[in-house]
C-alpha cells in the first residue's frame, strides 16, 4: 500500500507531463530569449519586448485565436487576412475626404468604425452560410473569398494607401494604459476570454464535439450549423478587430495590408499543438506559437539578417518546433499505451 501511494505522485506527475504538447514550445522560445540577449543589447529591453515583440505580434494573436476556433471545429478560414485589409479600408473611404482618397462621402469617423466592423460580420456570415447552409468545402469557399475580397480593397482603393486617417482609426495606437500598449491590452483581453469561453461555457465544448464528429454531436443535440456560423462570424469580428490594430499601428491603410499573413496564422496555430483534423488543441498552445514566431521575427531584425536569408530562417525554425511538438506527442501515446498518460476519446479542453 505505502509503495502505491508513494508512485501515485510519479504517476500523476507523468500524467500531466503527457498532457502538456502544448506547452512544448516554451524551452525552444526560452532558448531563443538567452540567445537574443546574447545577440543583441536592445532585446531583452522593456520598450523592444512591449512595442516590437508584443506590440507587433497583436494582430496575429487575434487572428491565431480566431483561426484556432475554427480549426478546432474542423473547418478554415483562408479570407481573414483579406478581411484585415477590406474593413479598415471601407472604414477609411467612407471617412476621409476626396483628396484624401476617399468616397466623398465623409461620414462621421465612429460610423466609419460601425463600418469597419459591418464589412468582417458580413464576410463572417456569407461564409458561414455557404459553408453550412450549401455545404460548400470551407477550404474552397474562402480562398476564393480571399481572393475576391483582395480585388475589392484594391478597387475601394484604387491602389492606393490611405493615410490622412481620422483620430478615431489611429486610437489604439497612440494609446497606452498603464505603460502597455493598447493593442497589448486588446489582445490579451481577447486571448484570455477566448480561453475562458471555450473551458467554461457549454458552447465552447460543443466546439470540440463538432470538430471531433460533427455527425454524433448533432445526434447528441448539439446545433451544429448554428455554432459553426457564429465561429465564422466572430472569426469576421476578429479579423476587422486586427485591421483595425494593425491600422492604428502604422497610421495608414493600404490595399496590400495582411498578404501572406494567413501562412503565419496556421504556422502558429499548428506548432503550438492545434490539430488540422479537428476537436483537439488548445488555445494555450497556440498562443505559445505565437510567441515564438513573434520572437524569431524580433531577433532576426535586430540581428540585421538579410532579407533573402530571413524566409528561409524562419521556415527552418518553424519546422524544427514542428518536428519538437510531435516528438512530444509520440512520447504521450507512448505513455498513454503504458496506462499514464490520457486516452485518445478523452475530452480535452483548453
Amino acid at each position: 500500500m505505502a509503495g502505491n501511494e508513494q508512485a501515485a505522485p510519479g504517476r500523476r506527475g507523468l500524467r500531466a507531463w503527457a498532457g502538456i504538447r502544448e506547452l512544448v514550445l516554451l524551452p525552444v522560445i526560452a532558448v531563443i530569449v538567452a540567445i537574443g540577449s546574447q545577440v543583441h543589447p536592445a532585446f531583452l529591453t522593456s520598450y523592444n519586448l512591449l512595442f516590437n515583440v508584443l506590440g507587433a505580434s497583436s494582430v496575429l494573436m487575434i487572428l491565431v485565436v480566431a483561426e484556432s476556433l475554427l480549426i478546432i471545429a474542423g473547418k478554415f478560414d483562408l479570407s481573414l487576412q483579406s478581411t484585415v485589409a477590406l474593413a479598415p479600408m471601407i472604414g477609411a473611404v467612407l471617412v476621409v475626404p476626396v483628396h484624401a482618397g476617399g468616397w466623398g462621402t465623409e461620414i462621421n469617423q465612429y460610423l466609419g468604425l460601425l463600418a469597419l466592423f459591418g464589412v468582417g460580420l458580413l464576410v463572417g456570415a456569407f461564409n458561414g452560410f455557404l459553408v453550412t447552409r450549401l455545404r460548400l468545402n470551407a477550404f474552397i469557399v474562402t480562398l476564393a473569398m480571399l481572393i475576391f475580397l483582395q480585388g475589392l480593397t484594391m478597387g475601394a482603393s484604387s491602389g492606393r494607401t490611405i493615410t490622412k486617417l481620422p483620430p478615431a482609426f489611429q486610437y489604439i495606437g497612440n494609446t497606452m494604459p498603464l505603460g502597455i500598449p493598447m493593442e497589448v491590452w486588446i489582445a490579451g483581453i481577447v486571448v484570455v476570454g477566448a480561453m475562458l469561453f471555450v473551458r467554461f461555457h457549454a458552447v465552447g465544448r460543443e466546439i470540440y464535439a463538432i470538430g471531433g464528429n460533427a455527425e454524433a454531436a448533432r445526434a447528441a443535440g448539439v446545433k451544429v450549423n448554428r455554432v459553426t456560423l457564429g465561429l465564422f462570424i466572430l472569426a469576421g469580428l476578429l479579423a476587422s478587430l486586427a485591421g483595425l490594430i494593425l491600422t492604428s499601428r502604422i497610421a495608414s491603410v493600404s490595399a496590400n495590408q495582411g498578404t501572406d499573413m494567413i501562412f503565419t496564422v496556421f504556422a502558429a496555430s499548428v506548432i503550438g499543438g492545434i490539430d488540422l483534423n479537428g476537436g483537439k488543441g488548445r488555445l494555450v498552445g497556440a498562443i505559445t506559437g505565437v510567441c515564438l514566431i513573434a520572437v524569431i521575427q524580433n531577433l532576426l531584425v535586430l540581428s540585421e539578417v538579410p532579407p533573402f536569408w530571413v524566409t528561409a530562417i524562419y521556415g527552418a525554425i518553424i519546422m524544427a518546433s514542428m518536428m519538437l511538438a510531435a516528438s512530444a506527442g509520440s512520447v504521450r501515446q507512448i505513455l498513454r499505451a503504458v496506462g499514464l498518460g490520457k486516452p485518445d476519446g478523452a475530452k480535452q479542453l483548453p
